[in-house]
């Protein structure tokens, strides 16, 4: 049984890594104006994070059509018996509603959206481990079954500079956003049923980010194999002593830099800064 991993542009795997496992890639795109730029294929994270300080207006984001998650599909039915397709989370974005509706369409392959209920690089664990499964000849079901098991460790959290960008997409509550904005808090925010919400308000990023380590270290402290992430919005520097630090101090965790992307950092704006990891 052959089985072909998809995922879109948001688990933000770097092309080296994703020609390596074989992994095939949906874009979503930023528009800026009337102009449409497909993260990960027209434009990089660094541009984009250029491009946001020259305009007025923020970009707007847009996912798959159905359109091109179906020629992906079709085009892959002519070597493969099974498709996942793991996408960011059903509460911030159509992209799963899309391949559910993709999947009734398809002919010659049997196709398996994954709903990863959460973003970045967190959502790229999923993809990875399903890639290191379908080299090794598993079928979707059994996939699927190990992507469960991560769904059950997997936490992520993180924190933004500025909560009008969530605000002004529709992924953070009005009056949330405006008594933190006028308060100077910095909650940490997370996933929680598919949909982004605060965890906890705190007044300063120093002591959010302290949080993040206290819950990371809970899973950290047990000795476990641990496969972390720390998430960045142009802040690769910081990113990089952050995972220094938790490397240091854990000898059973590794940690991957990675980054907001275009789409995601749409949302967040620039400064974000998360941590996500699960039990390998």
């Amino acid at each position: 049984m052959s089985v072909a991993i998809i995922t879109d542009s948001t688990s933000y795997i770097p092309e080296n890594i994703r020609n390596e496992f074989n992994i095939h890639m949906v874009p979503l795109s930023v528009v800026f104006g009337d102009s449409a730029y497909r993260e990960e294929v027209d434009i990089t994270a660094a541009e984009f994070y250029e491009k946001v300080k020259t305009v007025e207006q923020l970009p707007k984001t847009s996912q798959p059509s159905i359109g091109v998650i179906m020629e992906t599909i079709e085009h892959l039915s002519k070597d493969y018996d099974q498709a996942i397709i793991i996408t960011l989370s059903s509460g911030i974005s159509g992209t799963y509603q899309t391949s559910v509706t993709a999947k009734d369409m398809a002919e010659n392959i049997e196709v398996f959206p994954y709903d990863s209920e959460i973003s970045c690089l967190a959502q790229g664990f999923y993809v990875l481990e399903a890639a290191k499964l379908a080299k090794q000849g598993k079928d979707a079901e059994t996939i699927i079954k190990r992507l469960d098991e991560i769904k059950q460790s997997l936490r992520a959290y993180f924190m933004v500079a500025d909560l009008s960008h969530l605000h002004r997409g529709g992924r953070l509550n009005g009056a949330q956003a405006i008594i933190g904005s006028m308060l100077q808090v910095k909650p940490i925010l997370h996933f929680e049923e598919t949909k982004i919400v605060p965890f906890e308000k705190i007044r300063t990023e120093k002591k959010a980010m302290k949080r993040i380590f206290q819950l990371f270290d809970e899973d950290a402290s047990t000795g476990v194999p641990i496969q972390a992430t720390i998430i960045h919005a142009n802040r690769e520097e910081d990113a990089n002593q952050i995972k220094q630090q938790l490397e240091s101090q854990y000898s059973n965790v590794t940690v991957i830099v990675s980054y907001f992307g275009p789409v995601i950092g749409t949302h967040l704006g620039e400064g974000a800064l998360g941590l996500g990891w699960y039990k390998e």
